[in-house]
């Protein structure tokens, strides 16, 4: 018993880490190890995957068209708007909150966090009603009411329309906990610094977010600005939620994330979809390290 008991003693920290090691290898390193592999094979999810090498991969940047035309000028539009416009947007709002008194600071705080609690149901039933694209949708009848227009817009059908109702939906409901953690970062900015920047010369408000207020919230800042990259793709399927239908019209709304569903669980090509996967991971990864490096202090 006491061989068992020094030998528990002595491995305490690797028995009180198995459970998450065991979960992270079966449902994270497990999955990516799979999905490179089948990236380069031909896979049905039915036969047994056969080996292409770098096809996959070389149909994907040459021969697909809609990827290249459609699905990556759409990603970047709607990671530039969704990711740096929403975490911009984040930091803005929480700075605005931290300058009011508590009260009020709580109950917007809640008003704003809450659409990112909302499921894809919720959004779909709300904004649907709103851009619905008869003459009892709220945007066409309050437009047609005003002689905007004189009949009614498929707005969620649209070419022209539908990546921008994308991106201002994913904008409503992306203040999430990066907008949370950077309202607690800004709180608990030390007062002390802010009155030994205007010894120092900082005349105005700008000077102070730039000079103390950031640097101060770094880790804040950086944990916001990972949780903007993630909830950038984790809401790439709302052009589908939209409009009813993958690939949206026209691929008007295809995103990365959308071609890999497409692929992958209608068309059943899991190796072309593995290979897609495979690119947005990669790229996720690169932006994860761009932004870490960016935000985090020197020697850290």
């Amino acid at each position: 018993m006491r061989k068992i008991n020094n030998f528990l003693n002595r491995h305490s920290a690797a028995f009180m880490l198995a459970p998450y090691a065991i979960l992270f290898l079966l449902f994270i390193v497990i999955p990516v190890l799979a999905a490179i592999f089948l990236s380069f094979t031909d896979f049905n999810s039915v036969q047994f995957p056969s080996w292409v090498g770098f096809d996959n991969y070389s149909q994907l940047f040459t021969n697909d068209s809609i990827f290249m035309q459609k699905v990556l000028p759409n990603t970047i539009t709607f990671a530039v708007f969704v990711g740096v416009g929403g975490y911009v947007m984040a930091f803005f709002l929480a700075w605005c909150l931290s300058q009011i008194t508590k009260g009020p600071r709580t109950l917007l705080a809640i008003i704003i966090y809450s659409p990112s609690m909302t499921g894809g149901v919720l959004i779909q039933t709300v904004w649907s009603v709103i851009f619905n694209g008869d003459k009892a949708g709220y945007l066409n009848y309050i437009l047609m009411k005003m002689d905007f227009i004189e009949e009614p817009i498929a707005w969620l059908q649209s070419e022209d329309y539908l990546l921008v109702i994308m991106i201002i939906v994913s904008l409503w409901s992306s203040m999430g906990v990066g907008f949370l953690a950077m309202l607690s970062g800004i709180l608990n900015v030390n007062e002390e610094l802010y009155e030994a920047g205007y010894i120092d010369g900082i005349k105005n408000r700008f000077q102070e977010i730039i000079y103390i207020t950031i640097p101060a919230a770094k880790p804040q800042m950086l944990f916001g600005a990972i949780m903007a990259i993630v909830n950038t793709f984790q809401t790439g399927n709302i052009g589908v939620t939209l409009s009813g239908s993958n690939p949206t019209p026209n691929s008007a709304g295809q995103l990365v994330v959308t071609h890999i569903e497409d692929y992958g669980y209608l068309r059943f090509e899991m190796g072309y979809a593995a290979a897609i996967s495979v690119v947005l991971l990669v790229g996720i990864y690169m932006l994860s390290k761009g932004t870490e490096k960016a935000l985090s202090s020197k020697g850290e």
